[in-house]
């Protein structure tokens, strides 16, 4: 016999009523949106030429289009009128240690397993100062007191209350990230750390060496659980990079340290983005013919680490002569995300040309982290990342004055509370305030 529906009770039927139309309601604000056009400001599209006075439409988080003054603006769109204003795509931070993150695990020289996703706090007050310097994407990693200290995240710093809201997925169905490495002199230290430079490359060789064994048993077994190995997360990580699906993000600074990781490179095929590269002008032509992309940090003061004596603005100019794909990243707190801008600006300083130096800013880092079908440039279908400046990317008198994500303000220097972000001053630097009288504005602090 066929059962037949229970009624529901008349108050439980009218709370699901209620929640259908509130569903319903919430659904068509959503798909009925409107389109949003910027009109009449410079429009730096990165992939091309620039464009005085030009149009820029986008809807659903998606750019529509590109297009000179007088560019058609679909019907119903929300139009803002930024004469004199340039826009720019979000900056692509290659490397950053916002959100809290630690500097690294002590208990072992690698650790490919570890996860900056496990250890991001989204409400740390640096993701704001990230959005006020202009930085829409962020390779978030851990310290460099490990040869390898593991797995990035790639975020996109929208507003959210977890990490979740954050993460990209890659084409592989898994959350976006590199694995951090290292070498010289950050990962030498007492045993069980390496003390020289050959016992960090051998050490580095011997695990990816095991890794090789891990993904050989894998394929051995096909599918067999009597035969696959036992479950490693640390050879898990290391697989994937020897199948390329995750890319080494790799900290060295001195020339013959660079050498090594282009040797390990070519020793076990895997890719990698070199980091901070200080002496990378002493060794430009081994770099570019590797075809291995720099991720150049810029410093205008000295002091610091000894193997790091040797950096100049002219490291941008020279790589970028030589062939070699070259982005900037803050390395935050070392440099400032508010102060994004200024490292291209610098680099420009010491020959880099202006081309160049916007996408390193952009492009370039989007393609570091495979990301560039999505993200480092101004085009139709491309996510509606991008910044609104005062001026000139590289006037010291610039400066952001909204920031966009996936068609989302997530900063307006206009707004005090954004501004707060930007300009710094009391409870710029402080998650919460507190309730008690010490925290509230009569705190000398």
């Amino acid at each position: 016999m066929r059962n037949e529906p229970v009624p529901l009770p008349p108050w439980r039927a009218w709370r699901c009523l209620l929640a259908l139309a509130l569903a319903s309601a919430g659904a068509d604000a959503v798909a009925q949106e409107p389109p949003i056009a910027f009109v009449g400001a410079k429009i730096i599209t990165v992939s091309g030429n620039d464009i005085d006075g030009g149009v820029l439409v986008f809807e659903a988080g998606k750019i529509k289009s590109v297009g000179p003054p007088g560019a058609a603006v679909p019907p119903g769109a929300v139009v803002h009128n930024v004469a004199g204003k340039v826009i720019m795509p979000g900056l692509v931070d290659t490397h950053s240690h916002i959100g809290g993150v630690p500097t690294g695990e002590p208990s072992a020289p690698i650790q490919p397993e570890l996860r900056v996703l496990d250890a991001f706090d989204v409400r740390d007050p640096t993701v704001q100062k990230a959005q006020a310097g202009g930085i829409t994407t962020a390779n978030v990693m851990s310290g460099s007191g490990l040869l390898c200290s593991g797995q990035t995240v790639y975020l996109k710093l929208r507003d959210g209350e977890s990490i979740d809201d954050l993460l990209i997925t890659n084409k592989y169905g898994r959350v976006a990230g590199g694995l951090k490495m290292a070498n010289g002199t950050n990962s030498r230290r007492d045993p069980p750390f390496p003390g020289t430079r050959a016992k960090s490359a051998a050490l580095v060789r011997e695990k990816f060496i095991a890794a090789q064994e891990y993904r050989d048993k894998i394929e051995r077994a096909k599918g067999d659980p009597e035969k696959l190995p036992a479950r490693d997360l640390a050879m898990e990580s290391l697989v994937e990079v020897l199948k390329g699906e995750r890319v080494v993000q790799h900290h060295t600074h001195r020339h013959d340290d660079i050498l090594t990781v282009l040797r390990l490179q070519k020793e076990f095929g895997f890719r990698a983005v070199l980091h901070h590269v200080s002496d990378a002008w002493k060794v430009a032509e081994e770099i570019a013919a590797a075809k291995a992309p720099c991720s150049v940090i810029v410093v205008d003061s000295p002091g610091g680490k000894i193997e790091a004596r040797d950096v100049d603005f002219k490291t941008g100019a020279v790589l970028e002569q030589a062939g070699v794909l070259t982005g900037f990243h803050t390395d935050d707190p070392v440099t400032d995300s508010r102060l994004f801008l200024r490292s291209a600006a610098l680099a420009v300083r010491g020959g880099m040309t202006r081309a160049g130096a916007l996408k390193a800013l952009t492009l370039a880092g989007a393609e570091m982290l495979d990301l560039e079908d999505r993200i480092g440039s101004l085009d139709a279908g491309k996510d509606a990342d991008f910044i609104v400046l005062s001026g000139e990317p590289f006037s010291v008198y610039t400066h952001i004055e909204e920031t966009w994500i996936e068609g989302r303000k997530v900063f307006d220097r206009s707004d005090p509370k954004d501004r707060l972000w930007s300009t710094g001053g009391p409870g710029a630097g402080k998650p919460r305030d507190g309730l008690s009288c010490c925290f509230g504005e009569e705190d000398p602090r």
